[in-house]
């Protein structure tokens, strides 16, 4: 898929997906901003544009199966749902229960409201599993989305990519793109985009 054939899709899913239903009720009037805003928890929604960044690096194809690690509240998970198409799967992980909840009602609402429910994939979202990074038990994925910033790249993550799968994530404050070439731990492709400011990952997200 070409550069712009990935610009137009990542378009397309912004337009369909709005990020008001995902913010809290005092912050739907700034949802237009290209800023992060509170959710409460001492997390945000990311700022669009480094979704949209993080998206693009990303990649993700209809049909594949898409973990989004710090999934928060919602609304890139249901961005993914739109990319990855109905017979792709979009798994969330988020470690705080209200944050889950919350999101939950935001991707029912917003699917029951849209007309092509049938092109979109089915999002789930868990709460953290204590002492785990991301689902170990449904993977391997084929690409892993995280919000959070990591000061290291993470093994266990690494282990949950299929061989061929990318992975998006900020290190020590640099956005990586990780791709898997081989079925060992070591064998991966590792490329650099530019600083951003995330809050931590931590075990048990």
């Amino acid at each position: 898929m070409t550069t712009d054939e990935t610009h137009d899709r990542i378009a397309e899913a912004f337009a369909r997906v709005p990020r008001e239903p995902f913010l809290p009720v005092a912050e739907r009037q700034n949802a237009s901003d290209n800023v992060p805003l509170p959710i409460g928890h001492r997390q945000t929604n990311s700022q669009p544009s480094t979704v949209a960044d993080m998206l693009r690096l990303l990649d993700p194809q209809l049909g594949d199966t898409v973990l989004d690690l710090g999934s928060g509240s919602g609304w890139t998970s249901m961005l993914l749902a739109v990319l990855v198409g109905p017979t792709g799967r979009v798994l969330g992980v988020e470690r705080h229960p209200e944050l889950v909840e919350s999101s939950r009602a935001a991707i029912e609402a917003v699917t029951a409201d849209s007309a092509g429910r049938e092109t979109l994939a089915e999002v789930v979202l868990h709460e953290a599993v204590t002492g785990a990074l991301g689902l170990p038990a449904e993977a391997p994925f084929d690409r892993i989305l995280v919000s959070a910033g990591a000061e290291s790249l993470p093994d266990q993550l690494v282990d949950q990519l299929t061989v061929g799968a990318t992975m998006v994530i900020p290190v020590a404050g640099e956005m990586l793109r990780v791709v898997r070439d081989g079925p060992g731990s070591d064998e991966l492709t590792v490329t650099r985009h530019g600083w951003y400011r995330f809050v931590p990952l931590v075990v048990g997200e």
